[in-house]
């Protein structure tokens, strides 16, 4: 984040004629493996570093805790209020990061590339070794830590993207991101009514339709969690404590979607989503983070999220 970010963090370079936002594109994409020129797996070498709020970061927590990879890749937290010097690591001790010595994320992002202009954004995979982001491609790095780095997965560590359905899953993935999971940003950073249309409607004719998907079985793909409920949680996770208001994307909460209310209930209370998601710092970062939008800085006190613990009443699907 910022991948996750807010209006007044936006580059003018991410707001296209029209209006609409266009995310920026990431830096750091070189593949974790075994071949020439990628990424080495090894165990203590990398630094996952994350905020609570953003939901790109947070499915790749997500995934490292399902996959057992705790004790492979160390994690790092920023505060989920970002600061006009960017993600800063004010939860640690001296405000410093423990492992890497730096009080802002822009350091290491400088200290990996001088001539780097755009956000720092998290998630962000330092090389501790050599001190540089290496990757901060969060559209492919829970495929990573699924792939390359299985042999470090814990044992019996489920299969989060099984060979036979890895197509369908990638297809679906491409289109939770556009619809969704960046679908509400482009209502939230919209710089036009039209813009900002486009995206509502195209956001809320996509949860129409997984919610008639998840009507007849328990998850995206069946009775198996797979990447893509990952990817379609964080979104929901954080749609009624903060999109909702602050996105404006209101025509429905997804209390109010009787399956997908009931899906995202079901994950929130399975080891590795619940555990890993802070409402708190979620409403903090959103609500918090644009000054301009919200002068005097008032936290909402709603919703009441210990609903999330009510019976989901998914596991007879």
């Amino acid at each position: 984040m910022m991948t996750t970010a807010t209006a007044s963090n936006i580059a003018t370079s991410e707001i296209a004629q029209d209006g609409a936002f266009v995310r920026q594109q990431n830096r750091f994409t070189t593949p974790f493996g075994d071949k020439p020129g990628e990424l080495p797996v090894e165990k203590d070498r990398y630094r996952l570093l994350w905020a609570p709020i953003c939901p790109w970061a947070h499915r790749a927590v997500i995934v490292r805790k399902l996959l057992g990879l705790e004790d492979v890749i160390s994690l790092g937290t920023v505060h989920p209020v970002r600061t006009a010097r960017g993600w800063a690591f004010s939860l640690d001790e001296g405000g410093v990061d423990p492992v890497l010595g730096i009080h802002y994320l822009p350091e290491i992002y400088a200290r990996s590339d001088a001539n780097y202009t755009g956000r720092a954004t998290v998630p962000a995979v330092v090389d501790v070794k050599k001190g540089v982001v290496v990757n901060n491609d969060y559209f492919k790095l829970t495929n990573y830590f699924k792939m390359a780095f299985k042999p470090f997965h814990k044992p019996g560590a489920p299969d989060l993207y099984p060979e036979d359905l890895r197509t369908q899953i990638d297809a679906l993935n491409d289109v939770i991101f556009h619809d969704i999971n960046n679908g509400v940003y482009k209502a939230g950073f919209a710089q036009s009514q039209s813009a900002y249309e486009t995206a509502w409607d195209t956001l809320f004719n996509r949860l129409d339709i997984l919610e008639q998907r998840l009507a007849t079985q328990r998850y995206l793909f069946g009775n198996r969690i797979t990447d893509s409920d990952i990817r379609l949680y964080v979104t929901l996770a954080r749609f009624d404590v903060s999109y909702y208001s602050v996105f404006r994307t209101n025509r429905n909460r997804v209390i109010d979607f009787p399956h997908l209310w009931g899906y995202a209930r079901d994950l929130y209370q399975t080891l590795g989503f619940g555990d890993t998601t802070d409402f708190h710092a979620i409403k903090q970062g959103y609500q918090l983070g644009d000054f301009n939008a919200n002068p005097y800085q008032i936290l909402a006190k709603g919703p009441d999220v210990s609903l999330w613990h009510f019976p989901h009443q998914r596991a007879a699907l």
